[in-house]
């Protein structure tokens, strides 16, 4: 019973990492730029959520609309004043700027709530019980990860739907694949990669509040190492795929809690990039990526 709960922990946050990585995957699948701001962004919406529940007592659920509304806002606004002026720029430039954004919004947090660590409240009880019991209670299983999983579902077979089904969802698809051709079949090539960050930023603020119900501190670099995880993640099952994304997540979140529990908890982090090394050496384009060539 022990391995099944180190697997359904890593199946947790791998769950927490392939929501976080759908933001990098979409973002890099049309608009080709790494926006490494967003595991910041991550954090905005924790700290949203946080002080919409214990200063203004809103529900849970409003709480987590608040922090999505306000992500989406600041994902949209990120990317007008600090990407949109860089379309044609060198990469470098682009990466340079995100990682400018990313120090602007810790800087920011600290100034506006402090760096003291803040105790995220746990919205996943029914009445004093946090979890199910199983098996005598060998197999623990607790609501946060339940609901965690269950959103990681939801989240990606809506993304399927919308990206396959809906017009914006193709308009996507087709900057994805070609934004000149797009741009003359009429599609907005601005208004769709602002929705991108839009959809993007808005499940980080899930993302946020999923990871610190799990992992109840929050400070203002709460997002930094998750957020260069889940980009793992991303690179791991293929940067541009959204199923990718998720076998990616999965993949790290389980590896992940499998080293800390049969290897060493300092070590995880390292037998965690050691495997992406590997798995790139054999495919340099993800285990789900795409080799493409580019014409001279």
């Amino acid at each position: 019973m022990t391995f099944l709960n180190f697997l359904i922990s890593g199946i947790s946050l791998g769950s927490i990492y392939a929501i976080i990585a759908l933001g990098y995957t979409m973002v890099y699948g049309i608009a080709k730029m790494l926006n490494f701001a967003h595991g910041d962004v991550i954090m905005v919406g924790a700290y949203i959520c946080f002080y919409a529940v214990s200063r203004f007592n809103l529900p849970p659920v409003l709480a987590v609309l608040a922090a999505m509304l306000v992500c989406t806002m600041l994902g949209m606004v990120i990317e007008r004043l600090a990407y949109k002026p860089l379309r044609q720029a060198p990469s470098l430039a682009v990466l340079i700027t995100a990682i400018g954004v990313s120090y602007f919004l810790q800087n920011g947090a600290q100034l506006l709530w402090t760096s003291s660590p803040k105790v995220f409240p746990n919205f996943f009880k029914v009445g004093d019980e946090a979890g199910v019991k199983l098996f005598s209670g060998r197999l623990n299983i607790s609501y946060v990860t339940m609901v965690t999983i269950a959103a990681c579902v939801i989240i990606m077979l809506a993304l399927t739907w919308f990206t396959g089904k809906t017009r914006m969802g193709k308009a996507m698809r087709a900057c994805s694949e070609d934004k000149g051709a797009a741009q003359l079949m009429g599609i907005n090539v601005n208004a769709t990669i602002s929705m991108t960050f839009a959809i993007g930023s808005g499940l980080a603020a899930i993302a946020g509040v999923l990871l610190c119900s799990a992992y109840p501190t929050l400070v203002p670099t709460t997002g930094s190492m998750p957020g260069i995880k889940a980009f793992t993640a991303a690179v791991f099952g293929g940067i541009g795929s959204i199923p990718g994304a998720l076998l990616g997540g999965l993949l790290l979140g389980v590896i992940e809690i499998f080293a800390k529990a049969y290897i060493s908890t300092q070590l995880s982090d390292a037998v965690v990039f050691a495997v992406l090394i590997v798995v790139l050496l054999v495919k340099p384009a993800g285990l789900l990526g795409k080799q493409i060539r580019e014409k001279v």
